[in-house]
C-alpha cells in the first residue's frame, strides 16, 4: 500500500505557496490564509504532524473548575488572613479611587489579585511608608508604532513610567499588510508585563485617495472581535461617511455593535446635527478635541473624552478645565502618538499627570482619568483601582508635587525600579508573519527621470510649527534659492509604478534630499530633494533598507532603518533615538529649518485629510476644493 498523504500538510504548503505570491495583491488570500494557518494549530497538528495535547487543551470542564476553585481558595484565605499573601505593600498610603481620598493600610496581593486593605502578613513585604501607592496606568488611544520600536520595546520604555495597560489602534501596521498586521500586533504583545489592549482599524486605507497595502471592509476585521484582547473599533475617522449614511463606514459600527464592543470616534470641530448624527450612529467617545467647546459639546452629547497630549499633537492645557467634579468622569488620558525621544525624556502617562497636577488639578481627580476612568470606559472591571479582586497593578511614587516612580508592580510582580525595566521576554510570532512583516517593499529601483516633470504643479506652503499648509502657488521647477523643493510620493505596496510629484516651500533644506517610509496613512515613501537624482536616490535606499529614514547628499549622511513592515524598527529603543536624533541633526545641517522636525513633519505631507494642500501617488491634492492640483 502506498505511503499516506496528510491532506493538512499538502494543502497549507499549496496555500503558503499561493499566498505569499499574491499576499500584497489579494487581502482576501491573506486573510484566508491566516485563518488556515491557525486551523491546524487550533486541531494539534503542524507541519502535517499531529502534536501532543498540552494539558491546557485537553483538560476537562470540572478540571477547569477546579483548578479556578483552588486558585480562588487562596484568594479568599488570603484575604481572610488564614494564609500569608504573595505580597504586601506595607505601610501604603494609596489613592482610592472609589472614596476620592487617600487611605492608609497595608494592600495584600495574592495569585496576582488585591485581596484586601487592612493589616496584612506577606511572603514578600514591601515598606511603601512615606510613599504613595496608585493604580497603574492606563494609555486610552495610541499608535504603538509610532515609538518606531517593537512593542516589547515598547513595553520596557512605559513600564518604568507606571503604565500597566494600554489600548492600542494598529491602524499603521494594517495600512502596510492588512489583516496579516493586525494578527501580527497581536502576537507580538501576547504576554507582555503591560497588558496591551485592540481597538480595530477601522479606516483602511484612510481615504479613497490613498494606495495602501490593503482594504478592510467590516468582513475583513470581523473575526478579530472574537479575540479576547479585542475592545471595539477604533477612531471612526470617516466621519463624513457616518454622517452622509455610507454603507461601508456605518457598516463596521453596525458589525462592532453586533459584538458588542465599543467605537472610538475621530471628529475634530463637527457640530450641530452633524455632531448629532455621528454620535447617534454610535460612536462613543472622542480625542481630537483641540479646545474647550468643541470638548463640552461632546460631553454634553453623551460623549467620553479622551484628553490627548503626545508627540504629534498636545491638548492637555487647552482641555484642562475638564478635569473638575462637573466633566472629569467623562474623560481620560491618551498619547495617540508617542516617538522615541519623548518617551525617553518625558514619559509616558505619567508625564500628563504630573503636568495636570502642575496646571492646578486635583491629584486624585488627575489619577483617576490615568487609570480608572478608561478601565471602566473600557469595561475593563477588574483595573484602574486598589481594592479587593482588582488586578495587583500599582505605581510607588515619592510625591504628588515630584512625581517620581519608584516601583512598578504588575499583578503583584516587581517590574521596574527607579526607571530600569525587569528583563522582558521575546513574544513569538508565526514564521509566516515575521517574513511578511519584513517584505513590504514591491516597487522597482527608480531613476531621475521617475521624478523628472516639467508641467506646473502645485506648490505645498508649510506653516511654521503647524501640520497643515498652504496654497503657494505653482511652478515648474525645483529652485532651492527660493525654498522650492521637489517633493514626491512612491507607492510601494504593489509594484503600481504610481510616483506623484510636486513642490514643497519652507522646509529650507539647501543640498541632497529627506526620504522616509513612514507617511501618514498609507506609509508609501515620501521624499522630499534638491534634485531628481537626490530624490531617486534617497527613495532607492529607503527600499533597500527594508524601510526606515534616509537624510543623502552624495550619498548616505544618516539613516534610521525600520524593517519591520517599513514603519518599526527591531532594535532597542535607546539605539533607535540616537540614529534618529543623529538623522535629525544631519537634515539640520543641511538646511532643514531648525524649527521643525524633519521626519514628523514630512509624514504628514501625504495625509490628503489636512487642510490645505497634501501631495499623494497622484500629485498634488487640494483638500478643500477636493480637486488635484
Amino acid at each position: 500500500m502506498g505511503k499516506r498523504v496528510n491532506f493538512f500538510a499538502v494543502l497549507t504548503l499549496l496555500l503558503q505557496h499561493f499566498s505569499e505570491k499574491q499576499a500584497a495583491e489579494s487581502e482576501w488570500t491573506a486573510s484566508f490564509y491566516r485563518i488556515w494557518w491557525t486551523f491546524p494549530r487550533k486541531r494539534g497538528i503542524i507541519d502535517g504532524k499531529s502534536r501532543k495535547r498540552s494539558d491546557t487543551m485537553s483538560e476537562s470542564y470540572a478540571g477547569k473548575i477546579n483548578r479556578k476553585l483552588q486558585k480562588k481558595r487562596r484568594i479568599i484565605n488570603a484575604a481572610a488572613g488564614r494564609e500569608p499573601a504573595d505580597l504586601v505593600l506595607k505601610n501604603a498610603s494609596y489613592v482610592n479611587v472609589f472614596s476620592n481620598e487617600i487611605c492608609q493600610g497595608d494592600i495584600a496581593v495574592a495569585e496576582g489579585l488585591i485581596v484586601g486593605m487592612g493589616s496584612y502578613s506577606g511572603k514578600t513585604e514591601d515598606d511603601c511608608g512615606g510613599k504613595i501607592v496608585l493604580p497603574g496606568f492606563l494609555d486610552a488611544h495610541i499608535h504603538l508604532e509610532s515609538s518606531l520600536v517593537s512593542p516589547r520595546e515598547f513595553a520596557r520604555a512605559v513600564l518604568p513610567h507606571g503604565t500597566t495597560t494600554v489600548v492600542t489602534d494598529p491602524h499603521e501596521i494594517a495600512n502596510v499588510m492588512g489583516t496579516d498586521g493586525i494578527e501580527f500586533m497581536l502576537q507580538a504583545t501576547e504576554g507582555l508585563p503591560v497588558d496591551v489592549r485592540f481597538m480595530l482599524p477601522s479606516c483602511v486605507p484612510a481615504t479613497p485617495l490613498d494606495e495602501s497595502g490593503a482594504a478592510l471592509d467590516y468582513r475583513a476585521i470581523d473575526s478579530f472581535y472574537d479575540h479576547p484582547r479585542v475592545q471595539g473599533l477604533a477612531e471612526m475617522m470617516n466621519f463624513v461617511g457616518i454622517i452622509a449614511g455610507d454603507d461601508q463606514p456605518v457598516e463596521k459600527i453596525v458589525a462592532s455593535q453586533a459584538h458588542h464592543k465599543k467605537i472610538d470616534g475621530h471628529a475634530p470641530d463637527l457640530q450641530g446635527n452633524d455632531l448629532n448624527a455621528y454620535i447617534a450612529a454610535g460612536v462613543y467617545s472622542d480625542h481630537e478635541c483641540h479646545d474647550l467647546q468643541d470638548a463640552i459639546a461632546k460631553l454634553e452629547r453623551g460623549q467620553f473624552i479622551m484628553i490627548r497630549d503626545g508627540t504629534a499633537a498636545r491638548n492637555l492645557e487647552a482641555l484642562a478645565p475638564l478635569l473638575c467634579d462637573k466633566y472629569a468622569e467623562r474623560c481620560m488620558f491618551c498619547t495617540d502618538d508617542k516617538h522615541p525621544n519623548d518617551l525617553l525624556e518625558k514619559g509616558h502617562i505619567d508625564y500628563i499627570v504630573k503636568k495636570a497636577i502642575a496646571l492646578g488639578a486635583d491629584p486624585i481627580t488627575a489619577v483617576k482619568v490615568a487609570c480608572h476612568n478608561a478601565a471602566r470606559y473600557f469595561l475593563l472591571n477588574n483595573r484602574g483601582a486598589i481594592a479587593p479582586g482588582y488586578l495587583g497593578d500599582f505605581v510607588i511614587i515619592d510625591n504628588f508635587q515630584d512625581f517620581n516612580i519608584r516601583r512598578v508592580y504588575k499583578k503583584g510582580v516587581l517590574m521596574a525600579e527607579d526607571g530600569v525595566p525587569r528583563e522582558i521576554p521575546e513574544p513569538k510570532i508565526e514564521p509566516y508573519l515575521l517574513e511578511r512583516a519584513y517584505d513590504t517593499f514591491h516597487l522597482q529601483t527608480l531613476a531621475p527621470e521617475d521624478f523628472a516633470d516639467h508641467r506646473p504643479r502645485g506648490i505645498i506652503g508649510m506653516v511654521p510649527g503647524e501640520i497643515t499648509t498652504v496654497d503657494a502657488g505653482y511652478s515648474d521647477r525645483i529652485d532651492v534659492e527660493y525654498d522650492v523643493l521637489k517633493i514626491a510620493v512612491v507607492e510601494r505596496h504593489k509594484n503600481t509604478r504610481h510616483i506623484g510629484v510636486g513642490y514643497l516651500q519652507g522646509y529650507g533644506l539647501k543640498s541632497g534630499a529627506v526620504a522616509t517610509s513612514i507617511s501618514h496613512d498609507s506609509h508609501n515613501i515620501i521624499v522630499v530633494g534638491c534634485t531628481d537624482a537626490d530624490c531617486a536616490a534617497a527613495a532607492n535606499h529607503v527600499a533597500e533598507l527594508g524601510g526606515g529614514i534616509v537624510v543623502w547628499d552624495g550619498g548616505v549622511k544618516a539613516e534610521v532603518p525600520l524593517p519591520i513592515a517599513g514603519i518599526m524598527s527591531d532594535r532597542p529603543l535607546l539605539e533607535v533615538n540616537e540614529a534618529l536624533e543623529a538623522a535629525k541633526a544631519t537634515a539640520h545641517a543641511l538646511g532643514v529649518s531648525q524649527d521643525i522636525d524633519p521626519f514628523m513633519t514630512l509624514s504628514f505631507m501625504a495625509l490628503p485629510v489636512i487642510p490645505s494642500l497634501r501631495i499623494t501617488t497622484r500629485g498634488v491634492f487640494d483638500v478643500t476644493s477636493q480637486n488635484y492640483i
